[in-house]
């Protein structure tokens, strides 16, 4: 099972930046993918971006240009870096790691959840 935790988030005004940070552990092999995703009050929640376990990243149009997504395999630690915030941004941002589980010869790569962090921006 892996542990995920979410931290880094905040009020900022517009404009602003952030970065939030996706720790986590636990047993597994390595890492198929991580994504964070944001939902704000009665919105679906949305794919913000991506990074797989070869470093290849995808981020949604509203994110393309301004945030990041990085991973550091030795620390267990992901952050996502969001620069130019708008009101738009806001929501509540959630980490979740595809694991590479390896038994008995077969892999799967189960999906885990963070409680995610709240980022709000200002007008």
């Amino acid at each position: 099972q892996v542990h995920v935790v979410e931290s880094g988030g905040g009020l900022v005004q517009t404009g602003g930046s952030l970065r939030l940070s996706c720790a986590y552990s636990g047993t597994f092999s390595g890492i198929h993918s991580m994504a964070w995703y944001r939902q704000a009050p009665e919105k679906e929640r949305e794919l913000v971006a991506m990074i797989t376990g070869d470093y290849r990243t995808t981020y949604s149009d509203s994110a393309k240009g301004r945030f990041t997504i990085s991973r550091n395999n030795t620390g267990k630690v992901g952050f996502l870096q969001m620069n130019s915030l708008i009101p738009e941004d806001t929501g509540l941002y959630s980490c979740r790691i595809e694991a590479l589980i390896v038994d008995l010869g077969r892999t799967s790569w189960p999906g885990y959840w963070g409680q995610g962090t709240q980022v709000t921006v200002s007008s």
